[in-house]
């Protein structure tokens, strides 16, 4: 009782100072209420923040920075909360600054193909704000109908249409940044190659750990002339990995390209009920074209031809609006659809090349056997993006352990064959200790002088993308190992 009331004296003065900001309304301190705030989409681990703020414009966001400065307190900025690899998880004492109630669409401009958003806006409001007038923003992950512009922008975020189109990154023009000083500052610009260091690119894919984005300038695209939605079916998984890497060996560049097992499409049929995916199939790949009318109907019996000579037994077409969207409905629902297979499950993101998608498919079945948990894979396999889903139940002792060890093994392989750990979910808490798997010691000091440049005190996002021994294993043992070895021995 007397720690509660000292905690509670220390918080006192300083939410008084955010309600001054934001009102009392723009803040958030009853248990009840935070317990809303304790995770985002990795729901394994959870933490409760000390104190929730919802600002609405940058100045607010600069002031509420400011507060924490001054009373070094970490700050992890949040916004749908949709994020997977914990990048919006709240430490202990934190003040968690979420974005949502930042939902302003502040300019579109078609003439240059630019919109200007505040960080909370939704992924796809862009789009249906522009799409009238023939337009669309490309970067589409999943969870485009909840997740939100901020980010996306934080977690360089990917989606179906990025082997053509790029990610979040290839769509930002600019950024309006409040750093962990509380500094207003402005990067990038309205064009695409500004001169100069690229802080847009620096800071894009930073996990909340250099700032905070509360105005992003974003390029929209013109919609295409034609578009075509291609749906072949498998009877192996290799013969389906083997498709995706003829058709980029064809020089044929999809604007979309995934790929779906068994397990996932029994789980989308039973959840969602499309009736365009075969239950008995071991493999769907959905391919989607967009281009010119001649260019798409050439390539579109290109793509037949080669899905048919590596064993494709039915090849569905799609061009009118309706039918592409039916066919990418039970694609866009694969990780709710995996609720219905399991009460838990634990997705990673993994990028390889693509001509090692045969070899990796066949290896994460053999571990899949050697762990014990059945594994739904589901990728974007155009550009060699893995998202495996690992199923189990949290409430069986040791369960998770294991199921993060399988899950490490998986992105150990990914780097093995040449690939990363990460293609669009982040590295955030989940993923942190398999960093120096990817990347050597004078790799990791040089992000961490970056980091430094513009978060010295470490405030903003603490803990995030790089290993420590504290909550690190593996990084601790590297780190007993180092100094041991560094021992003078007699």
């Amino acid at each position: 009782m007397l720690l509660r009331n000292q905690q509670h004296s220390k918080w006192k003065p300083i939410i008084k100072q955010f309600e001054a900001v934001l009102g009392k309304n723009g803040v958030v301190q009853r248990k009840e209420e935070l317990i809303t705030y304790e995770c985002d989409g990795l729901t394994s681990y959870r933490q409760r923040p000390a104190v929730v703020v919802l600002p609405r414009t940058t100045e607010q966001v600069a002031e509420v920075v400011k507060i924490c400065d001054r009373n070094s307190i970490p700050f992890i900025a949040r916004g749908s909360g949709t994020g997977l690899s914990g990048g919006a998880l709240p430490i202990e004492d934190c003040v968690l600054i979420v974005t949502a109630m930042m939902r302003q669409i502040l300019k579109v401009d078609l003439e240059n193909q630019q919109v200007i958003v505040q960080p909370g806006v939704i992924n796809n409001w862009v789009t249906q704000t522009v799409s009238g007038a023939g337009f669309y923003y490309a970067p589409d992950p999943s969870s485009q109908i909840i997740c939100s512009i901020g980010g996306n922008v934080a977690e360089n975020s990917g989606g179906v249409h990025c082997l053509k189109y790029g990610v979040t990154t290839n769509h930002v023009l600019g950024l309006k940044l409040v750093l962990p000083d509380g500094t207003i500052t402005e990067v990038g610009g309205q064009v695409p190659e500004m001169p100069g260091y690229d802080l847009t690119g620096v800071f894009v894919g930073s996990e909340g750990t250099l700032g905070i984005a509360t105005e992003i300038t974003l390029k929209i695209l013109k919609t295409a002339e034609s578009i075509c939605v291609l749906l072949a079916d498998f009877t192996s998984v290799e013969a389906a990995g083997a498709a995706v890497s003829d058709i980029i060996g064809a020089g044929i560049i999809p604007a979309g390209m995934e790929m779906m097992d068994n397990l996932s499409i029994n789980a989308v049929e039973d959840v969602v009920a499309t009736g365009c995916y075969p239950r008995d199939a071991a493999a769907i790949l959905l391919v989607e074209i967009d281009g010119l009318a001649v260019e798409v109907a050439a390539n579109k019996q290109r793509i037949a031809d080669i899905c048919k000579q590596n064993g494709a037994r039915n090849i569905t077409t799609a061009s009118d609006p309706e039918t592409r969207l039916k066919l990418w409905k039970g694609r866009k629902a694969a990780f709710a659809a995996a609720g219905h297979l399991s009460p838990d499950y634990y997705v990673q993101d993994g990028v390889i090349p693509r001509t090692q998608l045969p070899f990796v498919l066949q290896e994460i079945e053999s571990l899949s056997k050697q762990y014990g948990y059945r594994i739904a894979n589901v990728f974007h396999a155009g550009d060699g993006n893995l998202h495996p889903l690992i199923l189990y139940n949290n409430s069986v002792p040791g369960a998770l352990e294991k199921v993060e060890e399988l899950g490490g093994e998986i992105l150990k392989l990914c780097v093995k064959v040449g690939g990363s750990i990460s293609g669009e979910h982040g590295i955030g808490a989940d993923k942190r200790c398999y960093m120096p798997d990817m990347f050597t010691e004078t790799d990791l000091e040089t992000m961490q002088y970056i980091r430094q440049a513009f978060n010295p005190r470490e405030l903003a996002n603490p803990g995030k993308i790089f290993p420590t021994p504290r909550t690190c294993g593996e990084a601790a043992r590297a780190e007993a190992a180092k100094k041991f070895a560094s021992v003078e021995r007699f």
